[in-house]
């Protein structure tokens, strides 16, 4: 029942986001569609369980919680940061995004590295969790958790994505000069994590 209850908010979460983000009539159609068949995925239950997932899907359960957004701090051999710009804004961030069900954090990160650069990572540690009502950004409708995450690059050619304009590894005071993709990072939080990283900080920053 819960490995079902999963893979079902898993379609949803795909399927909304599509809706959300997408601006194509077509995939606008196919993205209601993957709603319709997350529900025609309730036929082949009994009515108890039927009611039990469908609320499940359609109502928030218990508290309603912060959005969870994850970044990688990705540095090479030569301690030059990973970033990637943004077609959004074309402004430049770590890269990251909204964590997806169904996926550890360390995954996430391992995975939004990959599809916005192009190059495998591995995850190493959590170095900092930030509230982002606490911080510097700018004023959002979403309260969010920014998780950073410390990973280590398993090869060195690097390229753009879907998503990104372009990517590059780049010195860290080159980085203060860069225009900043602020409701992603601030310059303030990649020094920070940046530091952790390069000084072999041991702990774990929340705040």
């Amino acid at each position: 029942m819960e490995e079902w209850l999963l893979y079902l908010e898993q379609l949803r979460s795909i399927a909304q986001a599509g809706l959300h983000y997408t601006k194509d009539v077509y995939d606008k159609e196919r993205f209601e569609q993957l709603l319709l068949l997350t529900e025609k995925a309730l036929q082949p239950i009994d009515d108890t369980e039927k009611t039990t997932i469908r609320d499940y899907l359609t109502h928030e359960q218990g508290y309603i919680t912060p959005k969870v957004d994850v970044r990688a701090v990705v540095i090479n051999v030569k301690q030059e940061l990973l970033l990637v710009q943004e077609k959004a804004d074309n402004c430049w961030s770590l890269p990251g995004g909204w964590a997806d069900i169904g996926y550890t954090p360390k995954e996430i990160a391992v995975k939004e590295v990959w599809e916005e650069a192009g190059i495998k990572v591995q995850a190493d540690r959590l170095l900092r969790v930030v509230d982002n009502k606490h911080h510097d950004f700018p004023e959002s409708l979403f309260h969010t958790y920014k998780l950073f995450i410390a990973c280590t690059p398993l090869e060195t050619t690097i390229q753009s994505g879907i998503e990104t304009a372009s990517v590059a590894f780049f010195p860290f005071d080159h980085i203060a000069s860069l225009p900043l993709s602020t409701e992603r990072n601030t310059f303030e939080l990649i020094k920070a994590t940046y530091n952790q990283v390069i000084q072999q900080d041991p702990l774990t920053d929340c705040d």
